[in-house]
């Protein structure tokens, strides 16, 4: 909540998961513009409190994120496709600790009587026997003991990922303060 520490405040925060997941979808194409929403809220000391931003591909892919500290709990993603719709709507801190959820609906339409869907969306549930944080930490330690006790080199997709992300998020703010002009993402 301080410039000097971290200006980007929601949007580095809650944000980096928004537009990571963004570009997970997105097989981690960069998208070539990003426009920040208008109406993004500030502290006093120009610390992000909330904000939000549209993401264009040169393919007319379309991505949108809403990032804020001043709204209700809310972490979902609905990624919409031609042939399909997946919906998650607890993705960041899930809503218990040893499972999630997401649905589905693969080339759904209406029913005949346009009465209801065909085929309905499906939902699944993941379930794990540690929390996401001890996951996330097994796998640092695998990837690090993978380097130094078996000499294998480090992944590269990690740094590549986060790189990606980090890319989007300044564009964010940088479109935030251009007056909300479109920004160019340069790899």
């Amino acid at each position: 909540m301080k410039p000097d520490l971290d200006a980007l405040g929601a949007l580095g925060d809650a944000g980096w998961y928004c537009v990571r997941s963004i570009l997970w979808i997105a097989d981690f194409e960069l998208p070539k513009t990003v426009v920040a929403l208008r109406g993004p809220v500030l502290n006093e000391v120009g610390v992000i409190l909330s904000c939000g931003a549209s993401l264009h591909w040169e393919d007319g892919k379309v991505a949108t994120f809403h990032c804020s500290f001043l709204s209700n709990l809310t972490m979902d993603v609905t990624a919409i496709g031609t042939k399909g719709t997946l919906h998650l709507r607890d993705f960041i801190i899930p809503f218990e600790e040893d499972e999630a959820s997401f649905t589905m609906a693969t080339e759904s339409w209406f029913n005949e009587l346009v009465t209801g869907w065909v085929p309905k969306p499906s939902e699944h549930t993941v379930t794990t026997d540690l929390p996401q944080e001890a996951c996330m930490v097994r796998e640092f330690s695998r990837l690090v003991g993978g380097i130094k006790g078996n000499g294998q080199s480090p992944e590269k997709k990690w740094p590549t990922f986060s790189r990606k992300t980090q890319l989007v998020l300044d564009a964010v703010k940088a479109s935030i303060e251009k007056g909300f002009e479109p920004i160019e993402v340069v790899s």
